[in-house]
């Protein structure tokens, strides 16, 4: 079977509209962010090696480094929320019609919530680092790519908040809540600014137009 993140555009778009339960919006989160991580590799590129950026030439080959690794792993968490909603899937399928074999089935399910709430908030986490990356790119980037680094921006900004709502959900589902409120937690502290973040940089790309 062809890996998701080599399927073509078409083919992808297709899934995600069809019936099939993957890919999801958990895929489409990840995929917001490596469309960012990539958008600030590309102010990256076209702003290095120009004489009139030569100042900040140090500071984007670091931001390019950082960048395209952020997108590697962005990149694989396509396939991780599709991997973890299949787990999720196939324990939901599990026989229950015995005591313990509900039982078991509980544990199966409870156990994969886990992981189906780390897949996204990892995906969370990602996208807020392309929220700063995209800062850098917005503040020394080449101005005839500018308008690119606000569209990092946002599709960061929005990876980040379709992930929360994957973290949201799945934490709702977990019966140890010490685990899941852990979780939230975490998440809060990334949204707590983001909206900030997000259009402080819009406004800053929208002042170089």
């Amino acid at each position: 079977m062809t890996p998701i993140k080599d399927k073509s555009l078409q083919t992808y778009l297709d899934d995600l509209a069809s019936k099939q339960p993957t890919p999801g919006g958990g895929s489409a989160a990840a995929l917001m962010g490596a469309q960012a991580a990539a958008l600030v590799g590309m102010v990256c590129n076209l702003t290095i090696g120009k004489a009139k950026y030569a100042e900040v030439e140090a500071d984007m080959q670091a931001l390019l480094v950082e960048a395209e690794s952020l997108r590697v792993t962005l990149t694989g968490m396509i396939k991780a929320d599709v991997d973890v909603f299949n787990k999720l899937m196939a324990c939901y399928g599990l026989p229950k019609a015995s005591d313990e074999e509900k039982a078991q089935r509980s544990a199966q399910i409870q156990f994969v919530l886990r992981e189906a709430t780390d897949v996204p908030l990892d995906c969370a986490k990602a996208c807020a680092k392309a929220i700063n990356l995209s800062r850098i790119a917005a503040e020394k980037g080449s101005l005839g790519v500018i308008s690119d680094a606000g569209v990092a921006v946002m599709s960061a900004y929005a990876g980040l908040k379709s992930a929360a709502l994957n973290v949201e959900i799945n934490a709702a589902s977990l019966k140890d809540r010490a685990f899941a409120e852990a979780k939230l937690a975490e998440l809060q502290a990334l949204l707590k600014d983001a909206d900030q973040k997000a259009h402080a940089v819009y406004q800053l790309v929208q002042q170089k137009l």
